[in-house]
């Protein structure tokens, strides 16, 4: 006679050996891509909620790397300038299926962002401010900075090992309030690890130099902690020198055309060059890079005004994609309002501008991971180069713990600063933010709840309270 535990216990280890075999079998490109268009419409949270989604999704629930070679790619990619995020995906996506996979996987998580940022900027000049869209926004807010808290939680929880570390993280934090450029700290963060590697503070275990044993029996991967690099991610000069090169054209063939028809001193192309600047400024994300296009596309081109800069970057706080997509608003506004392509055709001069501000802006972060990456593999299993990066992450911590301050402060005050007395601690204070906030994090936190149900349950809540 059967026993029924003994049956019971051999299916439940042959439903894991199941779902073993299953978390490492190689995604096809269809499937893959299929997951990279859902994520586009749904990274919300910014760059810190966006790499707590890819963490959840590639690492935790479809397996396809381990949280080492995660956490070895998003150092990468913490050091170059542009949207971490997206270059994360576009990192992922070479791995899986080389050149290609990466192009799509990289593409597929600005397009849809594109897309929508177009529209809601001709929604917003067509019809301006209505109070829907005012209140969805009172109630997006809130949460949103408690998702980039989470995002901080989740990265800490892995990063933040050692009581060094945690110095570090702290170190970054205030560096940020005190307003230290961020490429500074990114070094000093980096000399920091390797010195305290070299002095033998650092573990093994942080920076890819061990793997645990837990995650290796229990969360085999695709792509996991000892795979070998694969064929096509190889370090190959002869790859490396084309990519380049194919980036340099790319770039040079639009701008170059554009010249010749129209001119060097054509608004169209003054702000391609204005944000290929910014494109290679974007070290820390999109706020490192904020008040360079606020003085350039204000103050210095008076392409929009401080009110529409304030209004667009709302709208790249909740809506899907990278937060540096806020220039896409920049762009479509100031080629809609100031008709750079002529009378009758402000929608067509819109479009035109958000579309070439947005290949200028993103083409160095494909540039950058397809030349890079193959180095970066290379140097996974040198522990003197990981270190440094061990040092970046936990930097990387204090710096969005930050970015959750900075985002509570601008919504639970209506002046923007923290408060320097009593008085002022309560006057002008958002009650309803700190009642949406409260709800946020207990859903987050307690019940677990997806970030997209989350920001749609308070973007309802605020409607709301708008119409109340």
């Amino acid at each position: 006679m059967i026993d029924p535990i003994s049956l019971s216990a051999k299916q439940s280890e042959n439903a894991d050996e199941t779902a073993q075999r299953e978390a490492v079998e190689h995604p096809s490109l269809k499937t893959a891509l299929g997951y990279w268009f859902k994520l586009g419409w749904i990274s919300f949270g910014g760059p810190a909620g966006q790499i707590a989604l890819l963490h959840e999704e590639l690492v935790t629930r479809r397996h396809w790397i381990s949280e080492k070679r995660f956490l070895h790619a998003l150092n990468y990619c913490m050091i170059l300038p542009g949207p971490e995020a997206q270059q994360l995906a576009t990192y992922t996506g070479w791995l899986l299926h080389g050149r290609l996979g990466g192009t799509l996987a990289g593409a597929l998580f600005v397009l849809p962002s594109l897309f929508i940022l177009m529209a809601l900027a001709w929604i917003y000049m067509v019809w301006g401010h209505t109070i829907v869209l005012a209140g969805i926004f009172a109630g997006i807010k809130p949460a949103v900075t408690v998702i980039v808290l989470q995002a901080a939680w989740r990265l800490g929880t892995r990063v933040l090992k050692q009581a060094v570390l945690w110095g570090v993280a702290a170190t970054a934090f205030i560096s940020a309030f005190l307003n230290v450029p961020f490429p500074l700290v990114i070094a000093l963060a980096a000399l920091t690890g390797w010195l305290l590697d070299r002095a033998g503070y650092l573990s093994p275990s942080i920076g890819g130099h061990a793997a645990s044993n837990k995650v290796e029996k229990h969360r085999s991967a695709l792509i996991d902690d000892h795979t070998a690099v694969p064929e096509h991610a190889l370090l190959k000069a002869r790859s490396i020198i084309g990519v380049l090169l194919m980036g340099v054209v790319l770039w040079a063939l639009p701008i170059g055309t554009m010249v010749a028809i129209l001119g060097v001193q054509d608004p169209l192309v003054q702000m391609s060059w204005f944000f290929t600047k910014a494109a290679l400024l974007t070290f820390g994300g999109a706020y490192a890079v904020l008040p360079y296009v606020y003085q350039g596309a204000v103050n210095h081109y008076h392409w929009l005004s401080p009110t529409q800069m304030i209004d667009g970057l709302a709208l790249g706080e909740t809506t899907p994609g990278p937060l540096i997509m806020v220039v896409t608003f920049v762009a479509f506004v100031a080629g809609y309002q100031n008709v750079m392509l002529g009378e009758g055709q402000a929608l067509a001069a819109g479009i035109l501008a958000a579309v070439l501000t947005t290949w200028f802006t993103f083409l160095p972060s494909f540039v950058f991971i397809l030349a890079g990456a193959p180095l970066v593999e290379r140097t996974r299993q040198m522990p003197r180069l990981t270190a440094p990066l061990t040092g970046i992450s936990a930097a990387v911590v204090g710096f969005i713990v930050n970015l959750a301050l900075f985002f509570a402060i601008h919504v639970l005050w209506q002046n923007n600063n923290l408060p320097t007395s009593f008085e002022m601690l309560w006057s002008g204070f958002n009650w309803p933010a700190l009642a949406i906030m409260a709800l946020a994090t207990a859903l987050l936190f307690w019940r677990k709840w997806g970030v997209m149900r989350v920001l749609l349950v308070c973007a309802a809540i605020g409607l709301g309270l708008s119409w109340a």
